[in-house]
């Protein structure tokens, strides 16, 4: 008898211990960059520390670069019972001085879901409540916001309802929103992808909407939607041109097909190879987002190194008009090597060549984790 109870007694304890597992992780990861001329040297850390028990983690995120301390974040998220909470507190701290605190809770029953945003600033606070569900068919959500986020109040601010419902043979998604300022604001029924015959890679959005007051009315927009399809091996950046539109001022006129690009991926061996052109107008895709160039090749390795993990990547950048052989105008080139399983050693150069020196920056980093 007594050796069930202390059978009993140690099983009863393993399980009140495993209950409150408790695990302590994180990562530090830095990287130094050189800069040649003018010499310069910058660095950029961030440390993040996350301690979880029992369904709980609460988490520490410090930033760092060459300047000193720039970031600090707070976070904790959890749940009791059917609530799921969390909470993420920011400061300042070169000036020492609180940011900004954001509280979130979730509620989900029979179908129905509530969510809460609190957040408060220096400038204010504000909530934000929302809620949706279903009911066969019919979709609905309500977005209620208290607060402009300017002084300590919950003011009315805004609304807005979305109900998503089936009518003929379409989903109709409406909108209605009112506000403290105008109240009504407006209201409008979407329809997406209405099929047009014998065009498969053509289909139109239309959207109506009422706004009241003198600058108001009521409008109908017409916006095609294109989808050529799967494009074998090579990747094409094509667009269709249209114009107006929106009635009753103007009708929707559709223009010329037009090619703005090509591009091709495949891997080789385990060597990926991207290459990419592109001479349109607007945001410029892959490789080429957010630079002044028009192509770009690049040749991308994964393979197994001495300890774990070894990558390599090389770019080659091409400039319209550039001075340098085949319009050549930077390279950049990047390696990283998993030492351990808690560490991995990564660096990178980059040359530009329409720059004096055209070496212009070389950096250095690693990541712990544990």
């Amino acid at each position: 008898m007594k050796k069930a109870l202390v059978l009993s007694l140690a099983v009863v304890l393993g399980l009140g211990v495993a209950s409150f597992a408790q695990t302590l992780s994180g990562s530090w990861d830095t990287t130094i960059g050189i800069t040649p001329s003018p010499v310069a040297l910058t660095i950029d850390s961030e440390l993040i520390v996350t301690y979880a028990v029992s369904g709980w983690s609460f988490t520490s995120d410090t930033v760092l670069d060459e300047t000193g301390w720039q970031g600090q974040e707070f976070d904790v998220s959890g749940a009791l019972g059917a609530f799921s909470i969390g909470s993420a507190l920011v400061f300042d701290p070169a000036a020492a001085l609180f940011d900004s605190w954001e509280v979130t809770g979730g509620l989900s029953i029979a179908g129905v879901s509530f969510d809460a945003t609190f957040d408060l600033t220096t400038d204010g606070t504000q909530l934000e409540l929302v809620g949706s569900g279903s009911a066969g068919n019919v979709d609905v959500s309500i977005d209620l916001i208290l607060g402009d986020g300017e002084g300590c109040d919950f003011d009315f601010s805004s609304v807005t309802i979305d109900v998503g419902f089936p009518f003929c043979c379409a989903d109709v998604t409406s909108e209605i929103a009112f506000d403290c300022e105008d109240g009504f604001q407006y209201v409008t029924f979407e329809v997406d992808g209405i099929a047009i015959p014998n065009l498969p890679w053509l289909s139109l959005d239309a959207k109506l909407e009422f706004t009241p007051g003198p600058a108001g009315g009521k409008t109908l927009t017409l916006s095609p939607e294109f989808d050529f399809g799967a494009i074998a091996c090579f990747d094409l950046y094509i667009e269709q041109l249209s114009t107006g539109g929106v009635g009753p001022t103007s009708v929707l006129t559709l223009g010329d097909i037009v090619v703005s690009g090509i591009g091709l991926d495949c891997t080789i061996g385990g060597v990926e190879f991207t290459g990419i052109s592109y001479w349109g107008s607007g945001d410029k895709p892959g490789l080429l987002a957010d630079t002044d160039y028009w192509e770009a090749y690049q040749i991308k390795t994964t393979d197994d190194g001495c300890c774990g993990p070894f990558e390599f990547e090389i770019t080659v950048y091409f400039l319209q008009g550039g001075l340098q052989l085949f319009d050549v105008a930077e390279i950049d080139a990047y390696m990283s090597l998993q030492v351990a399983q808690q560490f991995t050693f990564s660096t990178g150069i980059s040359i530009d060549l329409t720059a004096t020196p055209a070496f212009t920056n070389w950096t250095i980093g690693f990541e712990v984790t544990w």
